[in-house]
């Protein structure tokens, strides 16, 4: 009697999911195939560091790696530019200099990202842009 519980049992569970759980849910995780990532080509990213005539100034930029460059005693105006193949890059730069005014501009294929100044002794400034 057991068995034939069971098997009924075991039956109507089969039943139920052929009913309820047979057809296949849409997946968007494979809907692009690896390697068929779109890209507009090489990204080109500028760096630059102004500042007073005569302003030397230590400099800290990422390079596209993400891996932190230093530079000691730059004399400004300072640039760099740099290229990736990355859809897009978090780029970054400080700078300190010995006169009372320092600026940084960051762009990004001839858009600037962000622009900033700063007018103190020894003056310290810092740019980012979270999507270069």
């Amino acid at each position: 009697m057991l068995a034939v519980v069971f098997a009924v049992g075991g039956f109507a569970v089969s039943r139920v999911r052929g009913m309820f759980g047979s057809q296949q849910l849409p997946t968007y995780a494979d809907s692009t195939p690896a390697g068929s990532v779109s890209s507009s080509g090489p990204k080109r990213v500028r760096y630059e560091i102004f500042g007073a005539p005569g302003t030397i100034a230590d400099i800290n930029y990422m390079d596209p790696a993400g891996e932190a460059q230093q530079l000691n005693d730059v004399a400004l105006p300072w640039s760099i530019d740099v290229e990736t193949d990355a859809p897009s890059m978090v780029a970054n730069i400080i700078a300190q200099g010995n006169s009372d005014f320092l600026g940084c501009r960051i762009s990004s294929d001839g858009e600037v990202k962000d622009e900033r100044t700063s007018s103190a002794v020894s003056a310290y400034v810092y740019c980012i842009a979270k999507s270069a």
